[in-house]
């Protein structure tokens, strides 16, 4: 787990978001892998799309956990205050491209110095004291933390859409947050089967 605590060592966090909210922008929603998807980074995943507009798109893999961090070994690494903090922050695999770049995705009840708003009551941070809040009960009532991110050029995902790779669903919390990985992908891909 030594690893992890090098990967978390460099948070950082994406700092351009969706501006046009009148575009067919897709940002907040769920990008469901389809049946035909079957590259090893991305078969039968659920991202949630932090980032789409004109230029491109931007999500993070919410079913892929990959092991814990004790969290109080965490903040001791950022020279942080560890009085009274136990516990461990699972960490989660959030999409191949750049695997150093972690992120916080996490309900809006926390605002820190590089919180960003992304839609719907969900926001994703990017600093050390998300970790801080957290470890002193202070953080979000829910939040996810991944490494690495799913990126795609302007209209990449549109094409990968068109030719059936990806179909999105409305995100809500309580999938986007939930701790049963394992079926995470079904339940979005049966909540298109609803909307047909």
């Amino acid at each position: 787990m030594r690893w992890l605590v090098v990967v978390l060592l460099v948070l950082t966090v994406a700092t351009t978001f969706a501006t046009d909210q009148d575009g067919p922008w897709l940002t907040g929603q769920f990008l469901v892998a389809t049946e035909q998807l079957t590259s090893p980074p991305f078969a039968r995943t659920v991202i949630y799309l932090i980032l789409h507009d004109a230029g491109g798109a931007m999500g993070l893999v919410v079913n892929r956990p990959v092991g814990e961090v004790p969290l109080a070994r965490l903040l001791d690494s950022f020279g942080l205050d560890t009085t009274g903090v136990s516990g461990d922050l699972r960490v989660h695999y959030g999409g191949p491209v750049e695997p150093a770049r972690a992120f916080v995705i996490h309900t809006s009840d926390y605002t820190g110095p590089n919180t960003r708003a992304i839609r719907d009551g969900i926001a994703l941070s990017g600093d050390t004291a998300i970790f801080e809040a957290i470890g002193h009960g202070r953080g979000p009532a829910r939040s996810l933390f991944t490494f690495g991110y799913a990126g795609w050029a302007p209209g990449q995902l549109e094409d990968e859409i068109r030719r059936g790779s990806w179909f999105t669903v409305d995100a809500d919390r309580a999938l986007l947050f939930s701790e049963d990985y394992d079926r995470k992908w079904e339940r979005a891909t049966a909540r298109r089967k609803i909307q047909l």
